[in-house]
Parts: structure tokens; C-alpha cells; sequence
């Protein structure tokens, strides 16, 4: 197989099982990856982008880099929506459903990412806390459409449950490990983290929110502007 190419197993999307091979360049990161751009994706590529309200209507949202309301202060997104890769999303979609039956639901922050909105988080974000950030030169799992920055929401309710550190708080207590909390959002953080695992995500240590898709390596990464999905 020529290098950078990839083959994708068989995923389901809709009632289709599609077999997918894909190449592209990978990404040369010397200076800065080369983001790949698509105009117009297949919906049937497991590499495309698939918006998660579509695919799964009760997935709330709350995309805090549409508003000023994030670590930055900055409005970074032009749209408030989420995306990731069709295997990802539909491996979340099957998390909803578990958390669905036990009276929560998921409630995204964050998916998709383009390429350019790392770059400018990066320069914004102070060089002590660039530990809670990814690196441009290395491109981010979110650029990918692999990762996903999430809570739980109480279905009875429609609110957010209590969580040891609010998103994006750059502190001791956003860390997976940290035992500070109260029981409720210890449990609540083992919840989320156990309907993620169980469908192939993957915990960051110091972000309790973060998970990442476990191919994400098989994907590249990403420059696409929300309005162009």
C-alpha cells in the first residue's frame, strides 16, 4: 500500500455497512502540519465530518468557543455547532443511549476544531498553562474530529450535573485523578468517563471533559470553517 495511504474497516452509517479505503498526505510537521481541506464530503466516508444534533437530537450543546464565555474571552467559532468523524459520532450516539437510560444525556462543548483555532489558542493561551492546549506544530486530536469536550445534563431537569472543576478551568481540579471533590461529582465524573470508554474513547489525565476517539490516528488533521460542513 503506498504510503500515507489508510484502509478504514467496515463502519455503519445509516443502514449501509461501507467498506473505505482513503489516502492522503500525511502531514508534514517541521513547521506546522498542512491541514487538509475538503469542499465536498461524502457522507458515506468515514472521514467525513457528521454534525451530532443530526445525527442524535437529544445531544445538548453548549459550545463555549461561540461565545466569549471560555478561557480566552475571545469568540473563536462563527457557528455554534459540533462535529466529529462518522465513526466517532456514531460510537457517541451509542453513549447517549446509555446515558439516556440511566436519566442523563451528553452535553458537548466542543468537537470538531479547525486547524487555525488551535494556532490561535496557542498564542493566547500563557506558555505556564499550554499544558491544558495542544502544541499547532503537532495539530490536535479535535482537529481530527477524534476528540470531544463534554458533561452530562440531568434529563429531568435539563441542567448540567456538578463536576469536580468547571470546562476549561486550567487547575488541580480539573485532573482526572483529583479526589477533592464531592461525592456527587466524583460519581458524576466516573459516569461520564464510563459510557465514554465502553465505546471506545479515552480519557485525558488533566481534563476530566476531554476524550479522545481511539483511531484518531488514522485521521488527519483538519482546516475546514464550520460554514463550509
Amino acid at each position: 500500500m503506498p504510503a500515507g495511504c489508510v484502509t478504514r474497516r467496515t463502519v455503519m452509517l445509516g443502514l449501509a455497512a461501507l467498506p473505505v479505503t482513503g489516502c492522503y498526505a500525511a502531514p508534514k510537521l517541521a513547521d506546522k502540519p498542512k491541514p487538509r481541506k475538503l469542499e465536498n464530503q461524502n457522507a458515506a466516508d468515514p472521514g467525513a465530518l457528521v454534525e451530532l444534533k443530526k445525527l442524535s437530537p437529544d445531544i445538548h450543546l453548549d459550545i463555549r468557543y461561540a461565545t466569549a464565555n471560555n478561557f480566552s474571552g475571545q469568540v473563536l467559532y462563527n457557528q455554534a455547532r459540533a462535529f466529529l468523524v462518522g465513526p466517532a459520532a456514531q460510537a457517541l450516539a451509542r453513549a447517549q443511549l446509555a446515558a439516556r437510560a440511566d436519566g442523563y444525556g451528553l452535553l458537548i462543548h466542543d468537537a470538531y476544531r479547525p486547524w487555525r483555532v488551535t494556532k490561535k489558542m496557542w498564542d493566547i493561551t500563557p506558555p505556564a498553562k499550554r499544558g491544558f492546549v495542544a502544541n499547532p506544530k503537532e495539530g490536535s486530536r479535535h482537529n481530527r474530529g477524534c476528540a470531544v469536550d463534554l458533561t452530562l445534563y440531568d434529563r429531568a431537569t435539563g441542567n448540567a450535573v456538578a463536576m469536580p472543576s468547571a470546562y476549561d478551568e486550567f487547575t488541580g481540579r480539573a485532573y482526572r485523578n483529583y479526589a477533592g471533590g464531592s461525592a456527587d461529582e466524583t460519581e458524576n465524573r466516573a459516569r461520564l468517563e464510563r459510557y465514554m470508554e465502553a465505546q471506545g474513547f479515552i480519557g485525558i489525565s488533566n481534563e476530566w471533559w476531554h476524550f479522545d476517539y481511539k483511531d484518531w490516528a488514522e485521521y488527519p488533521i483538519l482546516d475546514i470553517p464550520f460554514s463550509r460542513i
